[in-house]
């Protein structure tokens, strides 16, 4: 990557959410005992993207999802749900407790910010 790009994208990529895998995101939800927020996606899924870009890439709700869960994600292109998840559609989130085996809830569909944000707050911990 060019150093112009580099210096005209470092900003956006920096408030993005961090996904992480399925083994990393489970080992750090049980060392934090955040709950986990699994995001499944497919390649080619223009919902998922149009969430990503609205939703994952803003500088506010990335900090309060990092606050409140350990973001992981998994592209069912290339995966299979890691747990007993009923996926419909994509994009797909799944709130699961820490042990990685218990599901919160799920939420199908594609979200604006304050959408998604209420559909998940009442299982983040933290005040905001």
């Amino acid at each position: 990557m060019s150093k112009t790009v580099a210096t005209l994208f470092l900003p956006l990529m920096l408030f993005a959410v961090e996904w992480q895998d399925w083994t990393s995101g489970v080992k750090r939800a049980q060392k934090t005992q955040k709950p986990l927020l699994v995001s499944f996606v497919r390649e080619g899924c223009h919902y998922c993207h149009d969430m990503e870009r609205a939703v994952f890439d803003d500088a506010n709700m990335s900090a309060w999802i990092t606050s409140c869960f350990v973001p992981v994600k998994v592209n069912l292109t290339y995966e299979k749900p890691p747990f007993a998840a009923r996926v419909p559609m994509t994009p797909t989130f799944v709130l699961l407790q820490p042990d990685a085996k218990t599901i919160i809830k799920s939420v199908p569909g594609s979200w604006n910010i304050p959408d998604f944000k209420a559909l998940t707050e009442s299982v983040c911990e933290k005040e905001h």
